[in-house]
């Protein structure tokens, strides 16, 4: 498959992972957990989702615990979301690096899409 295309259904894949593991995900296990990358197998069978965990371990522990609880669901959703023709099973990883990275990477992604992050001040002339 063609690498360029790999590349966009992983970060398609990755946006509305975190669209629906933040907002329209009802287990509360999962909700501190952020998205920061999908990679996705060049035969499109399956995708790594690496995730940034809680800092306390016994929160990660019950994280991965929900997020493999709520495989099933996520794969259903992004499969109607994502209109694929096979659709990759899902495999959760630590992704232990990023995670003080993670709010920086959150303000850049917000600045490539257009929708910067307010400043509570006023702007100088």
């Amino acid at each position: 498959m063609d690498p360029l295309r790999t590349r966009r259904v992983a970060e398609k894949m990755r946006e509305e992972l975190s669209e629906l593991i933040r907002y329209e995900s009802d287990d509360p296990r999962i909700h501190q957990v952020e998205v920061s990358e999908v990679v996705v197998s060049p035969d499109m069978r399956q995708a790594d989702v690496l995730v940034v965990l809680p800092q306390k371990a016994e929160e990660r522990v019950s994280a991965l615990a929900g997020l493999e609880s709520a495989k099933g669901y996520l794969r259903h959703q992004l499969m109607q979301r994502l209109e694929l023709f096979r659709m990759p099973e899902l495999r959760f990883k630590s992704n232990v690096g990023s995670a003080q990275s993670a709010p920086i990477e959150r303000l850049l992604r917000r600045v490539r899409r257009g929708r910067p992050k307010a400043d509570a001040g006023p702007q100088p002339e």
